[in-house]
């Protein structure tokens, strides 16, 4: 019987070298269900993740990763359809990926979002997919990593990463992005629109978009308000100019001017050397950011930890002893001696 349930249970499980072939084939089915497997809190899925992932690193890294942001209500949906859709029109292919650390608060699916690229939801050359509602921001980051390689290897030219929540999460993505677009709206009132500095700091580009009909005007002094804004910023590591562009992604307008802006971008940092070294750093982050999530969810999985975490904690709040000792006593209970 329990025989008969573990052949069972083992042929329902992917087959990761079927799943790899499949995705370098570019099967969209087979690429979603890759996906699916990274987001798997399952052990069983997780081995056949990485298994999957490891075969597909070397046939990754041929896409330009590109970061959207913006204030909500800015139309990032709406823009990123018209932009796609000019791509695949070309015959580009295009990934759309999202990060999404506000539905753990909401509990809300960003699917709702994505379902109004009605139009490139449907195009056989685009592969759009939500990010895991009810994730930290760490896991659905480190999530996006994964599936962006894994979008690469399917022959994904373009690859977006959407920011639909607020704050970090812009952080975030541009640590995993070639170039970093932020998409603003004419006017409300203020330059920078409640824009924290740093998110500009970081745009490679930046869309004032609904610049039409009577915001043409508004939209237009908007973005000199915006380049001389950006003028007061340091030079940037890739010693590219940050571009201020309008556009109307309902209207369809400018796009091709924003396109155009993409282009001269990347062929500029693949010329100085920046692109390559930029994604080495990357690299390297990620490796960091991996190893620490690991330690930390291992230290509070650990038995020991787990028996003693809670007292320590109360003496620490009732300053029986200190953060440094109570920590350091921990450790040496989780750390083998030696």
């Amino acid at each position: 019987m329990s025989d008969a349930s573990s052949y069972n249970r083992s042929r329902i499980l992917p087959d990761a070298n079927e799943l790899v072939d499949n995705i370098l084939k570019g099967d969209r089915v087979a690429l979603g269900r890759a996906i699916t497997l990274i987001e798997s809190k399952r052990k069983e899925h997780q081995d056949i993740a990485e298994r999957v992932i490891d075969a597909c690193i070397p046939h990754s890294g041929n896409s330009l990763r590109i970061g959207i942001t913006g204030t909500p209500g800015v139309g990032k949906s709406t823009f990123i359809e018209a932009m796609g859709s000019l791509l695949t029109k070309d015959g580009k292919k295009v990934a759309v990926l999202a990060i999404d650390p506000s539905s753990q608060i909401s509990k809300g699916s960003i699917l709702g979002d994505k379902t109004r690229m009605e139009q490139l939801s449907r195009d056989p050359l685009a592969f759009i997919r939500p990010s895991p509602a009810g994730e930290s921001l760490g896991g659905v980051a480190r999530k996006t990593r994964e599936t962006i390689i894994l979008c690469e290897a399917a022959g994904y030219e373009h690859v977006f990463i959407e920011t639909v929540g607020v704050g970090q999460s812009e952080i975030t993505v541009h640590s995993m992005v070639d170039l970093f677009l932020l998409l603003l709206i004419p006017g409300a009132g203020d330059e920078l629109q409640g824009i924290k500095r740093g998110i500009v700091e970081m745009a490679d580009i930046v869309a004032v978009n609904k610049s039409d009909g009577e915001r043409l005007e508004l939209a237009k002094k908007s973005k000199r308000a915006y380049i001389n804004a950006l003028h007061l910023f340091p030079p940037k590591e890739s010693d590219w100019t940050p571009k201020v562009e309008l556009c109307s992604a309902t209207d369809k307008t400018g796009i091709e001017e924003i396109w155009t802006a993409v282009g001269d971008f990347q062929s500029h940092v693949i010329e100085n050397g920046w692109l390559q070294e930029n994604r080495k750093r990357q690299a390297k982050f990620w490796f960091m950011e991996t190893i620490k999530d690991s330690l930390f969810s291992s230290f509070f999985q650990n038995p020991a930890i787990q028996a003693t975490f809670h007292t320590m904690e109360e003496q620490v709040l009732e300053s029986q002893i200190s953060p440094f000792k109570a920590a350091h006593d921990l450790l040496k209970k989780f750390l083998p001696e030696g």
